[in-house]
């Protein structure tokens, strides 16, 4: 037990909350193995019908990873080393469990939802999102890339629009959520804690979400699918750019030159490495893709970007990367292999 994740019996529920609102609810390494811990507990107790996971606060349900942890350690020498190594197992193996969890899994989902919060969330069998849900997986602007499952449900999202947010780190709100499938229900976010009740004592979760449920509107990404198909549905990253130039010449083609500009401006290591994971991904089952994701972890830790990524944007805060290399076509293709190889100490081992 950590105070940073507080777990409760309340009713038919499990309640799980994120408790680190100031740090937006950020997954330190404690939070997930007590997490783990808690759900195995709870998925043998007959008394436990769902899980309900909430967050502290009003700004966030969790905004990924404790990543500048993570940056301190490989500055201090343990870059790619054991420590480091064990947080994306440990973390890769409750996702997994999330996604083959035998109980109902009902995330609450209020503000931003990023990285390893989307992690938490999107594996399980109902995420309900208020309209204050903030959704990204903003990885390659910090030299990262789309992990924690990413591989699997980005492929999946419709229409080339899960590859459109992971090489963009595109900001998606609760009708795009709703239409991509990140999330199961739309909710008014003042229904929130009656929802959370009418959990804990429902015998149905599925009734119980029903009569709080609302139609957000239209998401505004599906009227952007139809030339998110035509580029991003491309072979390679340079296709995709220059699908994006060409319509960016077009009289109506500032979505296109904006889109080919913002992944320019991305670690070119990090968009090589998430295309390559998504287009694989597509074909891997979920298990396969953790194991994918924790051999790119195991060599993307023992490289620059993601330090520089990391210190221009939550330390230094100047949001001046300095990449290396600077240019997509610069990135070496035998250094992108090297992130799909079995890492020295052997795949991620699973269990459920």
């Amino acid at each position: 037990m950590t105070d940073e994740i507080l777990f409760e019996r309340r009713g038919k529920a499990g309640v799980i909350t994120l408790n680190r609102p100031k740090a937006l609810n950020a997954l330190s390494h404690a939070m997930v193995k007590a997490m783990t811990a808690q759900l195995r507990d709870w998925e043998d107790d007959a008394a436990v019908r769902h899980i309900v996971v909430r967050a502290a606060g009003d700004k966030a349900f969790c905004a990924g990873g404790d990543i500048v942890n993570l940056y301190h350690m490989g500055k201090a020498g343990k870059a790619g080393g054991p420590e480091q190594v064990a947080f994306f197992a440990d973390e890769y193996r409750l996702n997994h469990y999330i996604k083959m969890y035998r109980k109902p899994y009902v995330s609450l989902i209020d503000g931003i939802v990023m990285g390893g919060g989307v992690g938490l969330s999107v594996h399980g069998s109902h995420r309900v999102g208020t309209e204050r849900v903030t959704f990204a997986m903003p990885e390659v602007g910090i030299g990262f890339f789309p992990d924690v499952g990413g591989s699997f449900f980005l492929p999946r999202m419709p229409q080339e629009t899960g590859m459109y947010a992971a090489l963009t780190a595109g900001r998606l709100k609760q009708a795009d959520c709703l239409w991509s499938s990140i999330l199961t229900h739309a909710v008014a976010s003042d229904r929130l804690d009656e929802l959370a009740e009418a959990l804990c004592e429902a015998d149905s979760v599925d009734l119980a979400i029903e009569p709080f449920s609302v139609n957000p509107g239209s998401a505004p990404i599906a009227e952007k699918a139809g030339e998110i198909e035509t580029a991003f549905s491309a072979g390679s990253v340079g296709e995709i750019l220059d699908r994006l130039d060409r319509a960016g010449e077009a009289a109506q083609g500032e979505w296109a030159a904006k889109t080919a500009a913002v992944i320019r401006s991305k670690s070119p290591t990090s968009v090589a490495v998430a295309f390559r994971e998504l287009r694989e991904g597509a074909t891997l089952d979920f298990a396969g893709c953790m194991k994918l994701e924790f051999r790119i972890v195991s060599e993307i830790m023992r490289g620059h970007d993601f330090y520089e990524g990391v210190r221009a944007v939550l330390v230094d805060k100047d949001n001046s990367p300095l990449w290396k290399p600077n240019r997509l076509d610069a990135v070496d293709l035998s250094a992108v292999d090297k992130h799909f190889d079995e890492p020295d100490n052997g795949d991620l081992e699973l269990s459920v």
